[in-house]
């Protein structure tokens, strides 16, 4: 098996309600948030883990297709894209998700905005209902990236083959789930409490750009 080409995917994911994605936490201090989000440490702006991305949609289109697993089916075409290992036979990925950062456009925004109380988010009461006395209980904080808020996203995926008809196979496959998981999530939501109206997201594509080997090498 040789690798052909890397086909990339990039653009902007714009959050049109609230993104959680929370970090750890050890312990709540006075007067902080419960819980907070995942931000980068050298300059305190939220991020979109690329592992959330590509977990959540991996799940998506295994339930789409009725998988339980394909982490241990290499052969299924999700398999094949997203890795699987079945005993000690690994599948490495072929797809790549990166990190995705705040944009400058929104990360400007935010920081010149009055009405943020903490830097580059909002903070969301969440309660919990007493069904019996009909009572809110139990509040906490939640730390949300408000919506509005762009974050720029690259997708790579690496076509390993055997031979030049199932490089050119698994080039139409991948992009048709590729794209089909993106439009799943689209539909779904992305990081927690999703079910309660959070992590509704819309993806801005660019076109697709294919680097040949060939192009590798004749880079400068």
């Amino acid at each position: 098996m040789k690798l052909y080409s890397k086909h990339i995917y990039t653009g902007s994911i714009e959050l049109l309600t609230g993104l959680h994605i929370g970090d750890s936490k050890e312990s709540t201090d006075i007067g902080g948030v419960d819980s907070p989000i995942v931000r980068r440490k050298d300059n305190n702006q939220p991020y979109i883990p690329g592992s959330s991305i590509k977990g959540k949609m991996r799940s998506l289109l295994e339930i789409a297709n009725g998988q339980k697993d394909t982490f241990r089916n290499g052969s299924h075409i999700i398999g094949k894209l997203f890795g699987s290992i079945n005993n000690n036979d690994a599948n490495p990925s072929r797809l790549i998700v990166r990190d995705a950062s705040l944009n400058k456009e929104s990360a400007q925004l935010m920081s010149e905005s009055e009405f943020f109380d903490i830097p580059f988010a909002e903070v969301k009461i969440e309660n919990v209902i007493n069904r019996l006395k009909g009572t809110a209980e139990h509040p906490r904080q939640i730390e949300r990236v408000p919506a509005g808020s762009k974050f720029d996203f690259e997708f790579i995926i690496n076509i390993i083959a055997n031979d030049d008809g199932e490089a050119k196979s698994l080039e139409a496959e991948f992009d048709i789930l590729l794209n089909t998981g993106i439009k799943l999530l689209q539909d779904d939501y992305l990081g927690g409490n999703g079910s309660r109206g959070y992590g509704h997201i819309r993806f801005d594509m660019m076109p697709k750009q294919i680097k040949t080997i060939k192009d590798y090498y004749e880079s400068k």
